[in-house]
């Protein structure tokens, strides 16, 4: 790839693709979106900071019951670092059905639910959501990176001090087998993967091992709030069988198997694709009727992997980051069925990328070194990692039939972007209407999708809410690990209280300050 265009017009043609051509941006949407939309509020007058396709969605409490066959796709994060306001890094989380609790008939649960990746920021927007630690049980990993597992951390550090009271199942795949490079002693020595004497070593990559080292590097967390009960009695863990697992549910480190504390990952091999029938299911609950399988993609090393939820008839494909490659059409082509809904990963060209990432309104001088230099260094991210927008619409013509909705996600969204994206994919699908064949994902957004149609809403929350209520907190909770003779919180068992201020001074009697915290 060269490092910058070439002559004058290059240039052009590359500023006036992503420039608002005149095309008013309600009239980008005008007759595209949903039939449920609003009209298009008027624009901010400044394409680079708004996405007003956003605006034309209704609003939506999160709150609202599920169908009995609905399943419903939430994002959480939708964007690619660096860090971005508007949009955390990428994680979506899928329910689907419902279940009436016969005791409450008001109250209920989905059937089953998922989170697919949890980059950073996204517990912020599950709280809004409403979304508990104790509905955060499952997490499917794409693949490694900060920006898709980062959160983690979050969710299974303060999890048990709310209502999860249970394992955190964290899906993701095996060691990539990639042969790791020596250190040969130079500034810059390192030993050629081919040569069979420096490619001996290999890391131990995979999810396993780093649910293993995520355990005990929290371990000072997890031990100070274990003064708390952190499992109940009544917790039946799930087995292989129960859940369809390929591999035994078994916590890393020392921690009992009902825990929450334990971490159980389930290392998937990225290599399968469902050649032989079966050999790709990473979660098949008969319970529930869910089924989520993988698929191996291609991003930056080898390892990373998509996921295909299918349930009650509905189906759900996120292959997280990738560049175009074979299995994610095969798998939206489903044997000829198609997907309901298809979330593929999608970035500007690496010249937009680029001069977005550098603070400028244009392409740069292409006889500026620095420029040169950023331009090459996203060319070269983009072509390890990512399928650029042009790319993402030669996909979208090899999969037919074509699903009743694509989205296109971890992009960072505005009018102005946006825009520049359509037309680049519109060279390859000329018919493809934005908001009703192709939407770009947004903080908030929710699709419910049902056999017949697909609709997309906005999630209206509350900025400053709380975490949302605990659900399901049982009076059968165990011992907690730091406990008094009599099995009672023991909130003092790992402190030293010798230089603590004493609600009430035992020389004086005088109140220092009130112990109901007034």
């Amino acid at each position: 790839m060269g490092a910058g265009p070439t002559n004058s017009r290059d240039v052009v043609s590359r500023r006036d693709a992503v420039k608002l051509t005149g095309l008013a941006i309600g009239g980008l949407v005008a007759g595209a979106a949903p039939q449920h939309a609003r009209a298009s509020p008027t624009p901010s007058g400044d394409p680079r900071r708004q996405y007003s396709y956003m605006e034309t969605l209704p609003d939506f409490d999160p709150s609202t019951p599920l169908a009995a066959n609905e399943m419903r796709i939430s994002f959480m994060g939708s964007c690619i670092p660096p860090v971005r306001r508007a949009q955390q890094m990428m994680s979506v989380f899928v329910e689907v059905g419902w279940v009436t609790d016969p005791a409450n008939p008001s109250r209920g649960r989905p059937r089953d639910q998922f989170i697919f990746d949890c980059g950073s920021g996204v517990c912020a927007n599950y709280g809004a959501m409403g979304v508990g630690y104790g509905r955060m049980d499952k997490v499917f990993i794409n693949h490694l990176h900060g920006d898709h597992m980062s959160d983690l951390t979050h969710i299974y550090c303060f999890g048990p001090s709310a209502d999860r009271k249970s394992p955190l199942y964290v899906w993701g795949p095996g060691p990539s087998g990639v042969p790791a490079p020596r250190y040969t002693g130079g500034p810059s020595e390192w030993g050629l993967m081919r040569n069979p004497a420096m490619a001996a070593r290999m890391y131990d990559d995979g999810v396993k091992a780093y649910c293993r080292n995520l355990r005990e590097a929290m371990r000072w967390h997890t031990e100070s709030f274990s003064f708390q009960s952190t499992s109940y009695k009544s917790y039946v863990p799930p087995t292989r069988q129960t859940w369809g697992l390929p591999v035994d549910p078994v916590p890393v480190g020392d921690d009992p198997r009902n825990d929450a504390y334990a971490m159980v990952p389930i290392e998937l091999n990225w290599t399968r694709y469902g050649r032989t029938a079966g050999d790709n299911v990473a979660y098949a609950n008969a319970a529930t009727g869910a089924r989520v399988t993988h698929f191996p993609v291609i991003h930056c090393r080898k390892g990373s992997i998509g996921y295909k939820l299918e349930w009650n008839g509905l189906s759900m494909i996120y292959t997280s980051d990738t560049k175009p490659e074979q299995h994610s059409v095969r798998q939206a082509v489903n044997g000829g069925k198609g997907v309901d809904v298809f979330i593929h990963e999608m970035v500007p060209p690496a010249e937009v990328w680029a001069y977005k990432n550098m603070g400028l309104d244009a392409p740069g001088d292409p006889n500026d070194p620095m420029w040169v230099a950023t331009l090459q260094a996203i060319t070269d991210v983009q072509n390890s990692s990512h399928t650029p927008q042009g790319a993402f619409g030669y996909l979208m013509s090899q999969i037919r039939p074509r699903p009743k909705l694509t989205v296109a996600t971890h992009f960072p969204v505005a009018d102005d972007t946006v825009e520049s994206a359509l037309q680049s994919v519109r060279n390859h699908v000329p018919d493809v209407r934005m908001g009703t064949d192709l939407i770009w994902s947004f903080d908030l957004m929710v699709l419910r999708v049902f056999p017949d149609r697909v609709e997309q809403v906005k999630a209206n929350v509350n900025d400053y809410g709380f975490s949302p209520p605990a659900q399901g907190i049982h009076l059968d909770s165990n011992v907690p690990k730091y406990h008094t003779p009599t099995g009672s919180w023991d909130a003092y068992a790992q402190i030293d209280t010798s230089a603590a201020i004493p609600a009430v001074d035992p020389d004086t009697h005088v109140l220092n300050y009130r112990v109901d915290g007034y």
